[in-house]
């Protein structure tokens, strides 16, 4: 039970080289608090950048992905909470972490992803939904406004006016119309999501470093110029000819079979 004393807030497991991150509070859909985000930091921080890793998959425990910030951890009077102390101390480093690791992140949607758990969705590299999740930008129905990285990810992801739309509305997405309109990669039945988000976890492991390499340029691209992003791809290109994935590449390719990558 993910809200009893004894049980962590976050459960981390190895499975190969594919590190399974699984938020457990499953009593409150997953709800966020100081504690887990804390927990989830320092995996990303930590485990997830063990040589060992080479993919990361975010899950939820019980029937729900994550329904956002758990509310009743806030001071019951508006204006008590130092809203811009606790998003940079408690969820800024998990965004970033998700974003820097050069490493995919795959968000595997077993259900309700709500507020700051979409946001938490968004920010990860690929996103595979069971067939009975839904994704809901939550804050306009209790008066706040979208945070935790939603207004820089979501607009990239399905276009400015379908951000807008959702975040202004606060409709319920199902997954079918998610996968539609871009919000998730891929939509499988409920008992297979965990299968399926493993089988592409561990497809991205098996590959070479430059995953890593062009996971980093794409997110440098966001705020980019043309110049220097051709800048950034040489330098990027630069660190991957240097590398022994890129060998092996060459030999697999003049032997005519499969490469053999070590994430090296």
């Amino acid at each position: 039970m993910g809200d009893d004393a004894s049980s962590p807030p976050l459960l981390a497991a190895l499975d190969g080289a594919v590190l399974l991150l699984t938020l457990n509070r499953p009593e409150t859909l997953n709800s966020l608090t100081s504690e887990m985000l804390v927990a989830l930091d320092r995996a990303l921080e930590e485990d997830a950048a063990e040589q060992a890793v080479r993919a990361v998959v975010i899950t939820g425990s019980g029937r729900g992905f994550c329904s956002g910030q758990d509310l009743t951890e806030l001071p019951g009077q508006a204006g008590d909470v130092d809203v811009r102390a606790r998003l940079a101390s408690d969820y800024l480093p998990v965004i970033q972490a998700i974003s820097t690791l050069e490493k995919p992140v795959i968000a595997a949607v077993n259900g309700v992803a709500a507020g700051a758990g979409l946001s938490l969705a968004l920010a990860c590299d690929l996103r595979v939904a069971a067939e009975t999740a839904t994704l809901v930008q939550a804050f306009v129905r209790i008066g706040l406004v979208p945070d935790a990285g939603a207004t820089y990810f979501l607009p990239r992801l399905v276009g400015l006016g379908r951000a807008v739309e959702l975040s202004l509305l606060g409709d319920t997405v199902p997954a079918a119309e998610a996968l539609r309109i871009g919000l998730v990669n891929q939509v499988v039945p409920d008992a297979q999501l965990l299968a399926a988000a493993r089988e592409l976890a561990g497809r991205l492991a098996a590959g070479p470093r430059s995953l890593g390499l062009t996971k980093r340029l794409f997110r440098q691209s966001l705020g980019s110029t043309l110049a220097a992003q051709f800048d950034r791809e040489a330098d990027a290109q630069a660190e991957a000819v240097a590398t022994e994935d890129f060998l092996e590449g060459l030999a697999a390719f003049s032997e005519k079979r499969s490469p053999r990558f070590r994430g090296r």
